[in-house]
């Protein structure tokens, strides 16, 4: 997946959080996971927006890993909403589906920038077979080590 177009999906999955949370009812639990799900469901875009900012590999890294942290904690709050009936399970089905697409992009690519720093150094071939594997990976890992990234440039 092109860099740009995992920035899109988490921005979307964002927007679509914030009209999620405005929907539920002004009520005390309704109010805590209005707040809630705003505030994690929001966090991988910004997390994902720093990680192409990154200082180094190990903060690309742990950015990435604090956007999978949001995503599970924001699919247990979409779940706990369904739970209370103030949205069909049915209803909020494309939203947990991509929140669970989005878990899997952010682990793959938290985890591989470390195997690829070790497949570098056994040799160029593995490098490359894993490249063909993950392609989307090839922009990931070239562009977080660059010092004067900016995405909007």
């Amino acid at each position: 997946m092109q860099k740009f177009l995992l920035a899109e999906r988490v921005i979307d999955f964002a927007v679509v959080s914030i009209k999620i949370a405005e929907q539920l009812p002004h009520s005390f639990a309704g109010n805590h996971l209005a707040g809630q799900l705003t505030r994690i469901g929001t966090a991988p875009a910004l997390h994902y927006g720093e990680a192409q900012a990154a200082k180094s590999r190990a903060d690309f890294i742990h950015k990435m890993k604090l956007s999978v942290k949001e995503l599970h904690e924001t699919f247990h709050c979409l779940k706990i909403i369904a739970k209370m009936g103030w949205f069909e399970k049915d209803n909020l089905s494309l939203e947990l589906s991509e929140c669970n697409e989005l878990i899997s992009i952010f682990i793959k690519a938290s985890v591989k920038p470390r195997k690829i720093n070790q497949l570098a150094l056994s040799g160029p071939l593995l490098l490359a077979r894993l490249f063909l594997v993950h392609p989307f990976l090839v922009l990931l890992f070239f562009s977080y080590g660059q010092k004067n990234h900016h995405p909007r440039s």
